[in-house]
């Protein structure tokens, strides 16, 4: 949150939080309001703030977090079928082949996964449209 500096009696700086002046509705029923209003009054706070609380919490977290998990699947996923593919065919790999297939699953998965979650999105968002 961007926080504007004001100096004060003791030649010290001190942050003043910037004005909060946007809004975002959501409709809920009655029961998931009350849940909320009683989580909400369990931990001290308007349901308001502990709502505010709970999204900026898990904004950024959790597409971080998906990101990262997706790219660790699709790891797995290009390791498995680069390794498995020779043995299933009765081959025997190097440790030089394996070295390099380390490697390159290393240097691949990040953007693999990238195309993974865009075709996600993509189809996502035909489903919700079409």
């Amino acid at each position: 949150m961007a926080t504007k500096t004001l100096p004060n009696n003791e030649s010290e700086m001190a942050q003043r939080p910037q004005a909060r002046s946007k809004q975002i509705g959501v409709r809920l029923t009655e029961d998931e309001y009350a849940e909320f209003e009683r989580l909400a009054w369990k931990s001290g706070r308007t349901i308001g703030d502990w709502a505010r609380d709970r999204l900026v919490a898990n904004t950024g977290a959790s597409i971080d977090e998906f990101n990262h998990l997706m790219t660790e699947i699709v790891g797995l996923q290009l390791f498995l079928t680069e390794a498995l593919s020779p043995v299933v065919c009765g081959q025997r790999m190097t440790s030089e082949q394996y070295d390099a297939l380390l490697r390159n699953v290393k240097a691949t998965k990040r953007r693999a996964a990238k195309d993974v979650i865009a075709r996600y999105v993509a189809e996502a968002k035909e489903e919700r449209h079409g």
